[in-house]
Parts: C-alpha cells; sequence; structure tokens
C-alpha cells in the first residue's frame, strides 16, 4: 500500500464539488470521479434528478457490481492458470525423471 500523507482535495462528482481527504493524487482522484459520472449518465437522465443522492447510490452500488464481477472474473483466470501451471510442472517434472531414467541405464 503507498504510503503517501494524506490530503485534502477537491473532486467534481454530477455537477457537486467534494472536499476529499486522500492519500491518492488528484489526476486518480479525478479518474475515479470521471467513471462515477460516466456511471451516473448511464444509470440517470440528464437533468435536476441526476446528482440527487438516489442516483448518486444507484451508480455506487452498480460501480460495486461491476467491482465484483471484476474480481470473479480475475478469481476464475487464477484458477485456470493455477490449473494450467500445474499440469505444465507435472509435465517438465515427468519429462526430467524419464531423462535421469534413460542416463543412469545408459551409464550401468
Amino acid at each position: 500500500m503507498d504510503r503517501r500523507a494524506s490530503q485534502v482535495m477537491h473532486v467534481q462528482v454530477a455537477g457537486q464539488r467534494y472536499k476529499v481527504v486522500s492519500s491518492s493524487s488528484q489526476a486518480e482522484l479525478t479518474r475515479l470521479a470521471a467513471a462515477v459520472d460516466a456511471k451516473l449518465a448511464e444509470l440517470a437522465p440528464r437533468g435536476p434528478q441526476q446528482g440527487t443522492p438516489p442516483s448518486i447510490v444507484l451508480a455506487a452500488i452498480a460501480l460495486a457490481h461491476d467491482l465484483e464481477q471484476e474480481r470473479a472474473k480475475r478469481q476464475r483466470v487464477e484458477v485456470k492458470i493455477r490449473d494450467l501451471l500445474r499440469r505444465i510442472l507435472v509435465r517438465i517434472d515427468s519429462a526430467l525423471e524419464s531423462t535421469a531414467e534413460g542416463e543412469g541405464s545408459r551409464s550401468e
């Protein structure tokens, strides 16, 4: 985890300016705020309702759902990779054993 000192910054979401205390960079916070804005635009039509607490909560829930889906995908890929590596290692071990046995019979 990054050990930068926390600092006060401002971000804008749904036309509202928010003060945030974070150890993240301003660029990162701006990027994340833009992601929330994009999700708000996707879920709520432009207008007076877009920046309301219910629409922001809906965007937060949708982003949390997206995050969970990505984590699940990553976990599935990790399982596949571990299985593939295990199978490769078994084949390598088998090949090394065969080579060692072949060399042992030649020296006799």
